[in-house]
Parts: structure tokens; C-alpha cells; sequence
């Protein structure tokens, strides 16, 4: 199962799958996926939130 972890800036929120990230937010699965894109770090900076995908080893 691979993992998400949401972070608001520096502060992490939540380590979890897609969707319960997305439950966790109250929106839909592509909304998170669009937190990982490029476009959208660029666009709200580093206080944003942003999720980081996490591998497994």
C-alpha cells in the first residue's frame, strides 16, 4: 500500500493513502493528487500544502 504524507508548510498533518488524505481534506482524490504537482507548489509557495509521496524501501 503506498503511503502520502500532507503537510501545511513545515507542519505535517497527516501520513495516509490517497483517500484518506482526501477525507482527512473533505475533497475529491485529484485534488490531492494536484497537492503533488509542480504547478501547484509553484503556485502557493512554501505554506502551502503539499503532499510528498513516500517509498517504501
Amino acid at each position: 500500500m503506498t503511503e502520502y504524507a500532507l503537510y501545511k508548510g513545515d507542519e505535517l498533518l497527516l501520513i495516509g493513502t490517497l483517500t484518506e488524505l482526501a477525507d482527512f481534506k473533505n475533497v475529491t482524490r485529484d485534488t490531492i493528487l494536484f497537492y503533488m504537482s509542480n504547478a501547484y507548489k509553484k503556485r502557493v509557495g512554501e505554506n502551502g500544502q503539499i503532499v510528498i509521496k513516500i517509498e517504501d524501501d
